[in-house]
């Protein structure tokens, strides 16, 4: 894998995206050009670790051999026919995602803000449907320093100043209250609550662990005051910390479940609404809709998603893997890492400020072939492909250890 010789530099391209891409992000300045499994590419040639994964939209790796099989044969037959048809792949992929997470029904959307947004709409019609709230009146309860995505609704109910600031007027119906905290969810829930809706472990926020009991306490407040239970899992679910979906660490099943990311595989954008029969069936022909929604290609690659996911490989992996992640990081405790939450191939670690920014780190890491991004402060997220192996994930927290050694 060796760049053309008349290709343009990283500082080239890097130079030539200033004047004509929107500056709506900041990223590391590494121009990827090639990948495969766990490592990366530069347009030079340099080869680094993939320790983010495209924010866990790359659990199976770069190019996963079936996955890219799947939509290599895919795209020799049909690619798209809007839902104004049926097409051939989505019955299979509807069935196998449902029965994959234990619920009944599937809407099929492209991104990750669309599956939440489209939960808000279910639960919002179901509330008026099935429960018997008020026209408008419809509220959904959510937890403090979220991430739900970046659409005008959704950002209404972000904490994050930078991600509100300049955006309003504000969409309404949303209670906010803090994560982990039942008591303060069993205020918010009143008679006009339609659902809550949290993430089973907060990620942008830092990969923020719930206290043990805390999702099951939210699946027995919900079903007790009458309300859905949604759990955004986009992040979280398929396989990234040792089960199938993050609920599963207590047993919960959720009336709602928003997927996203690893559900196309790193190959197109595919995401999903999956719910229980009598919440989803209250969407009617014309209530809701997406031109690339389910359409052939995404449901050929989210097939062969699921079916890596039915053999368990990558759950047990994330799972086994996750021992050395979190044994790795302890003997890094007081060495630059003042603390850390992991849960199977996923870790928020917080490094000593005194040593740089998450954003400081992460550009000496990257000068040493690892990819990581920061979060808050002086916080860095660890979420490599399930696919590393061992000896490269021992690698990168040898790599971690060299840089806060450096740092100080």
């Amino acid at each position: 894998m060796t760049a053309p010789a008349h290709a343009r530099t990283s500082a080239d391209l890097i130079r030539a995206e200033e004047p004509v891409l929107a500056h709506n992000y900041h990223p590391l300045p590494v121009v990827v050009a090639r990948a495969e499994g766990a490592w990366v590419e530069d347009v030079e040639g340099r080869r680094y670790l993939d320790m983010l994964a495209g924010y866990s939209a790359l659990n199976f790796g770069h190019r996963h051999p079936a996955l890219i099989q799947a939509a290599h044969d895919q795209l020799d037959r049909l690619t798209l026919t809007s839902r104004a048809f049926h097409n051939d792949r989505l019955a299979e992929f509807a069935e196998r995602l449902a029965a994959l997470t234990s619920l009944d029904m599937v809407l099929p959307m492209n991104t990750g803000a669309e599956a939440v947004e489209s939960g808000i709409k279910v639960a919002r019609k179901w509330a008026y449907d099935v429960k018997g709230v008020p026209d408008g009146q419809a509220t959904i309860v959510v937890a403090a320093d979220n991430f739900h995505g970046r659409t005008t609704t959704i950002v209404s109910f972000s904490t994050d100043e930078s991600a509100r600031t300049g955006f309003g007027p504000f969409t309404p119906g949303f209670k906010i209250v803090p994560y982990n905290d039942l008591a303060a969810l069993e205020e918010a829930v009143d008679e006009n609550t339609a659902a809550v809706l949290i993430e089973p472990i907060q990620g942008e926020a830092g990969v923020i662990i719930p206290d043990a009991g805390y999702l099951a306490g939210v699946r027995e407040l919900t079903r007790r005051k009458g309300c859905l239970f949604i759990a955004d899992e986009i992040q979280s679910g398929l396989g990234r910390t040792g089960r199938t979906l993050a609920v599963e660490h207590e047993s919960v099943v959720p009336d709602v479940l928003l997927l996203g990311k690893a559900l196309g595989g790193g190959i197109v954008p595919v995401s999903a609404v999956v719910a229980r029969r009598e919440v989803m069936s209250v969407l009617g022909p014309g209530e809701h809709g997406s031109t690339f929604g389910g359409n052939p290609l995404a449901a050929a690659v989210g097939t062969a998603v699921v079916e890596l996911l039915e053999t368990g490989e990558f759950q047990r992996r994330a799972d086994e893997l996750g021992v050395v992640l979190r044994e790795g990081l302890e003997a890094l405790r007081g060495h630059g890492v003042t603390g850390f939450r992991a849960r199977g191939l996923w870790a928020g670690v917080d490094v000593d400020p005194a040593l740089g920014t998450g954003r400081e780190i992460s550009e000496r890491l990257m000068r040493e072939g690892i990819l990581v991004k920061d979060t808050h402060g002086s916080t860095i997220r660890l979420a490599p492909p399930l696919t590393v192996t061992a000896d490269e994930l021992r690698s990168a927290l040898g790599t971690l250890e060299k840089v806060l050694g450096q740092a100080g």
